[in-house]
């Protein structure tokens, strides 16, 4: 008989557009906290026992290049509901099967994965407090119902060997100093045979029309800011030996381009303007207050970005999808 994750885990179980110009997201820096108890329905029960000490590479105070706020929740919403198809299609868990969601953020790909997989037990941890909250409260709104958050460092779950059927991790290894660490730790919490799968961009594959040397450039701050964080913003790329190099067989990876012109105004909208130029639009003030670049260089460059959303403009960038197995 399968153990459920109430007998195997540490804890309570739960079930459960762009920045305006001249200013960019911040987070406050956070230190060794207890996630906050929360009342909701009795079917939804929230984990919030344990402390977990909060660290990481930080620039301006912050742990994640793209900040904490309410925008960047927003762009990333619509990123995940823009990309579903193109990233999601193809990942859906079998009935009963025991899911991890290593790095859910604030929940924009744990919505698509329960809705994928209803059936399927989902269990979603990430390091951020406030990221968890506007989590769960997302799920709640969705009335989504097969869904457990918990905080915790992913170099250091507090689960058993063999936990978990499958493993998704989707845009978190580029913001980690040790992603490599970070596969090989997941692996044992593998079952013989389960599959993981990851999901990461690489910004180098951005091309577009117009092109603009200060739009490349303004790219470049990004990834030069992600990289001095001890991240790394063109990681897509190093999938496949990142993830066979961890210990996992049968690893596959498939590029996901994303195509933008005037016959797709979803793609326009939706990706060019709202998920990629916003990202990069966000991270404005510590590319010029680090003299990355000149303000008005800087603004021309997101100026050029935005043009290329225009009806004679064409944006792509390609994802990579890995899959593999313990």
């Amino acid at each position: 008989m399968k153990m459920g994750l109430s007998d195997r885990m540490k804890g309570t179980p739960a079930y459960a557009g762009s920045v305006p110009p001249g200013r960019s997201p911040r987070s406050a820096r956070i230190t060794r906290q207890i996630a906050p108890p929360v009342l909701l329905p009795p079917r939804i029960r929230l984990i919030s026992d344990s402390c977990y000490d909060y660290r990481g590479c930080k620039v301006s105070g912050r742990e994640y290049v793209h900040g904490y706020t309410g925008r960047e929740a927003e762009r990333l919403r619509d990123q995940a509901e823009t990309l579903t198809g193109l990233l999601h299609g193809d990942t859906r868990y079998p009935a009963g099967s025991e899911v991890l969601e290593a790095g859910c953020g604030t929940g924009a790909q744990t919505v698509i994965l329960a809705r994928n997989s209803p059936e399927a037990r989902i269990t979603s941890i990430d390091i951020s407090a406030a990221s968890l909250d506007a989590a769960r409260a997302r799920v709640l709104a969705e009335g989504i119902k097969n869904v457990t958050f918990r905080a915790g460092d992913i170099y250091d779950l507090p689960c058993p060997p063999g936990s978990f059927d499958h493993i998704f991790i989707c845009f978190v290894l580029e913001h980690l100093a040790e992603p490599l660490r970070a596969l090989e730790r997941l692996r044992p919490l593998l079952r013989a045979g389960g599959t993981i799968t990851v999901i990461e961009g690489d910004h180098g594959s951005a091309y577009f029309h117009p092109d603009s040397p200060r739009a490349r450039r303004a790219i470049g701050c990004l990834v030069d800011l992600q990289r001095e964080m001890g991240g790394n913003a063109l990681i897509g790329r190093e999938l496949y030996p990142l993830v066979t190099g961890a210990g996992y067989r049968d690893v596959r990876v498939s590029p996901r381009t994303v195509y933008a012109d005037a016959t797709r105004p979803d793609l326009v909208q939706g990706f060019t303007r709202l998920t990629f130029t916003a990202m990069v639009e966000g991270v404005g003030e510590d590319a010029v207050g680090r003299g990355m670049m000149s303000r008005e260089d800087w603004e021309q460059g997101i100026r050029d970005l935005y043009r290329t959303a225009e009806p004679d403009g064409v944006f792509c960038y390609t994802f990579f999808k890995a899959t593999g197995r313990r």
